[in-house]
This record gives structure tokens, sequence and C-alpha cells, in this order.
């Protein structure tokens, strides 16, 4: 494939087809374009044939390939991965094959990862992403223990938690982050009742629409909080239309906790804090990193490259 500042990128070949066909010889235009004569002739051969379709690169791919794992041996890997959910090894070993074969063709059926199968029933798992920014924000709490003043366990050692210290209580992590761009807004709050997450989601919406993102539906899970009549209050003074997950599903509401799971490994337990303010105030730096800067593997780059109409005070 060619890359961008190439001689011969597809309009490059285009113009040198043009220059040969106005009359010009091929080996002046090759000379001209700093290319061999063979590779101008065989762009101007290819434009003869096909016209403009011909000058694009062709895949490298063979048209056969006579050492490909047989489809019935396929059948076997597929038919194994689905019964048992084993891995590579032990399938190799059952249908005596190589385990780099197995593993080829687990990719080729998208099954080289058993978190892309139901642990229940190895159906598939259908992931779902919305068409545009503010059409769907998923809102969840997550709790987490306080840290005590001098730090817990991970900075004294376990003897600190012993039997009778005091305790200090939780930190409820309220969160909204968009389907699509994976926008995501928390807040660190002392309780979970409806008052407080009435007024997490005020204040939440108002930051969605700062930059540029219109609210549409927000999809939630069963707690108390959002079943209240003040959180849902609170979402119909813009309209918004509330959606809940079906009970005991939590991979409907997926994409915030998994936002939490990495608020967890990459901001509350990256390193040992000494007190909970410290980790408070830590929150907003890693919120900004995660928005504008942390590539996200689902999009392939940060949230804030998927909405399109952000005003220039927050790029």
């Amino acid at each position: 494939m060619s890359h961008r500042n190439a001689p011969l990128t597809p309009q490059g070949r285009l113009l040198l087809c043009r220059r040969i066909e106005a009359g010009t010889p091929i080996a002046h235009v090759a000379e001209a374009m700093s290319i061999s004569r063979q590779c101008a002739s065989k762009w101007w051969h290819r434009y003869l044939e096909l016209g403009v379709d011909g000058l694009h690169d062709r895949s490298s791919r063979p048209r056969r390939s006579p050492t490909r794992t047989p489809p019935a041996t396929e059948a076997k890997v597929v038919r194994e991965r689905r019964r048992d959910k084993i891995g590579p090894d032990r399938i190799a070993a059952r249908l005596d094959l190589p385990a780099s074969t197995v593993y080829r063709v687990l990719c080729r059926h998208d099954l080289n990862r058993l978190r892309h199968l139901d642990r229940q029933t190895a159906a598939p798992i259908r992931r779902y992403e919305r068409s545009r920014p503010g059409e769907l924000v998923h809102v969840d709490v997550k709790k987490l223990g306080r840290i005590p003043p001098g730090g817990g366990h991970r900075v004294r050692g376990r003897p600190a938690a012993r039997p009778g210290k005091p305790k200090v209580g939780y930190a409820y992590l309220h969160t909204a982050i968009d389907d699509f761009s994976r926008l995501a807004y928390t807040e660190v709050l002392t309780d979970e009742k409806g008052a407080t997450a009435a007024g997490f989601w005020r204040r939440a919406e108002a930051w969605f629409r700062a930059r540029g993102v219109v609210v549409e539906r927000v999809l939630s899970d069963n707690g108390f909080c959002y079943r209240g009549r003040l959180f849902n209050d609170a979402l119909a003074e813009h309209g918004i239309v509330h959606k809940y997950c079906r009970p005991y599903r939590p991979q409907t509401n997926g994409k915030v906790e998994r936002f939490h799971r990495t608020l967890l490994e990459e901001w509350a337990y990256v390193r040992p804090y000494c007190r909970e303010s410290d980790r408070t105030r830590a929150l907003a730096h890693w919120l900004h990193r995660y928005n504008h800067h942390r590539v996200h593997s689902a999009i392939g780059g940060p949230p804030v490259g998927r909405v399109t109409n952000l005003p220039r005070q927050h790029i």
C-alpha cells in the first residue's frame, strides 16, 4: 500500500496515465515522475484494461491456498471451542493439530477470546454502539471504600486493617458516559440517594451540553436512586427518555461498567494515597487525560475525537 507522500498514489497514477494519454512517451513520463519505465507501463496497461478502478492497490492475498486447514477440520475446532470453552493447546491435543493452527482458525472465526462468547450459551456476544453523541448516555454508581487518615493497608500494610479500627465509610462514584464517543463525567459523592443522583445528573447534563452533546436517552440499572421520582424529574426537565436495564443483566450497561473498571485500575489503585482528599483531587486530572488524550481501544482514539461539534475552548 502506498503512503501519502509516495510519488504514485492513486491520484499520481491517474496523472501519469493522463500524460501518456495526451501523447507523451511512457519513458519521458516515467523519468519526469522519477519512476522506472516498467512501473509506468504497468499502471498504464491497468488503466487501459480497468479504467480508474485499476489504479488502486490490489490485495496480496493469493487466489488459492492449498495448505489452508480444511473446512471440516475448522468446524471441529469451532465445535470444541463452543462446547467446552477450552484454549488452543487443549483443542490441539484433542484433534492432533498444531496449537498455532488451532489459534489461526479461532481468529478466523472471531473465537480467539472467550469474552467474545456468552459463558452459559456460547452464543456470540452482540456488541452495540449508537450512531451519534448524546443518543444514549449510561449512568451508574460505584461504591469505593474511603481512605483513612494516614493511608490504608496499601500504605501501612495489612496490620493497619485490624479489628476495631474506626470505619471511614464509602465514597460513591457517580458516572455518566456517552455510548458513542465514550466521553465520561464522574463525581465523588457521599451517597447514592435519589436527591444526590438527581443533582449529579443536572450537573452532568450541563457538562455534556457545554461540550456540544445534547442527551436524548439515559440508560441505568434498576437501583433505587434511578427508580425514584427525583431522578426522573431531573431527566424530564430536558425531555430525556429514561431506559432501564433488564434485571441481572449488567452487560446491557457494559460501557459504564467497563469504565468503572478502568477508573479503578488507572486512578483509584494506580498508586497508594495517604488521604481521601488526595485521591479525589487526582480524579479531575485523570478524567481530562481519559477524555482528551488516552486512546480508547474500541474507538481508536480519545473520546473527544468523536465529538465533532466540540467548542474550541474544550479542545
